[in-house]
């Protein structure tokens, strides 16, 4: 095992599971303009995914928001035969913690007060956490990956209600946390895992491969002007509309951090599962405090290898956010 490194595949032992062929996904999100996005780029990708559904949870926006929009996502798509499951209403401890500053109170707000169409698709009415159970449970262990973009509630409730999942998933890329990056809820924790710090402990602890997208690389795929404008001109409804969700979603950054774009945290998982060879990761143990008032939600990552905890993360350092959005754009233009 190389630990304390910067990798990219072909330079540490493949997670369980992974191969070169297609990925049999779950993506469990909480839409969110981020997450619409990451619906988008995975829908748009069937050659290298196998999306085998999507769960919903509490987090940017209520569950009952999150749910309708993840059926709004779907459609934009032209993907109405894509499964999506209501999961979990709250955190596993505390009381929910939502973000409509940032998403307004649809959870996918347009400018000037626009909002998008009622969807026509129907949740399926299997629990989210029965159905990542009940997948895992009937698939070859090692075959399915979980992609957790929201609060990692939904993952955890399905390892305490069925722990016999936990061996059979190949590996978990969630996006959260930051190993370096100051926190964008409190000085010290990122949205995601404040929400349910409770639940990114059970998945830290958990065994299962893991990759984290953390603010230190989200933070570097900004949407600025340009690149918002590059979307819009691929002409296709789903990126126009994009295009109008992120400048709606941008603003809230621009004003508050002074970035040139806003970071489009979520999309950043599915285009790793697309393509690993965008990111540099490092190897190292991450933890999570759950406890202090000052520091709840804190991903404590041993970065330097200054303790003796074992590493249990791989945490993304760097992406090559150019190819990133070239990705993006590229998979935007197929979806019309």
């Amino acid at each position: 095992m190389i630990t304390g490194e910067r990798v990219t595949d072909g330079q540490f032992p493949l997670p369980r599971g992974r191969s070169v062929s297609r990925k049999k996904v779950i993506l469990d999100c909480d839409p969110g303009h981020d997450d619409a996005v990451a619906i988008l780029l995975a829908l748009a990708s069937p050659d290298e995914l196998e999306l085998l559904g999507i769960t919903c949870v509490a987090g940017n926006v209520p569950l009952a928001l999150t749910q309708k929009n993840a059926l709004l996502a779907c459609e934009l798509a032209g993907a109405r035969r894509t499964r999506v499951f209501a999961g979990c209403s709250r955190p596993m401890v505390r009381q929910l913690v939502t973000a409509e500053a940032v998403h307004g109170q649809s959870g996918l707000d347009l400018p000037g007060g626009k909002t998008l169409p009622e969807p026509g698709m129907k949740l399926e009415p299997m629990h989210a956490v029965d159905f990542i159970i009940d997948t895992l449970l009937t698939s070859p262990p090692g075959t399915i990956t979980l992609c957790p973009t929201g609060p990692l509630t939904n993952i955890a409730m399905a390892m305490v209600r069925e722990p016999a999942i936990v061996e059979r998933i190949a590996e978990i890329v969630f996006m959260g946390g930051a190993a370096i990056t100051p926190g964008n809820v409190t000085p010290a924790a990122e949205f995601n895992i404040y929400v349910d710090p409770h639940a990114a402990a059970i998945i830290l602890q958990s065994g299962v491969p893991l990759v984290m997208m953390g603010l230190d690389v989200t933070h570097q795929a900004l949407v600025t002007e340009k690149r918002k404008a590059a979307m819009r001109e691929l002409g296709g409804r789903a990126a126009r509309t994009v295009a109008d969700l992120m400048t709606f979603y941008c603003a809230y950054d621009i004003d508050r951090y002074g970035m040139e774009g806003g970071p489009l945290h979520d999309p950043c998982v599915i285009a790793y599962l697309i393509d690993e060879s965008l990111f540099t990761l490092k190897h190292v143990n991450v933890e999570v405090e759950t406890a202090s008032p000052l520091t709840l939600g804190e991903t404590v990552a041993d970065w330097w290898m200054i303790t003796d905890r074992l590493p249990n993360c791989l945490v993304a350092e760097t992406v090559d956010a150019p190819g990133f959005f070239a990705l993006l754009s590229e998979r935007l233009g197929r979806l019309r």
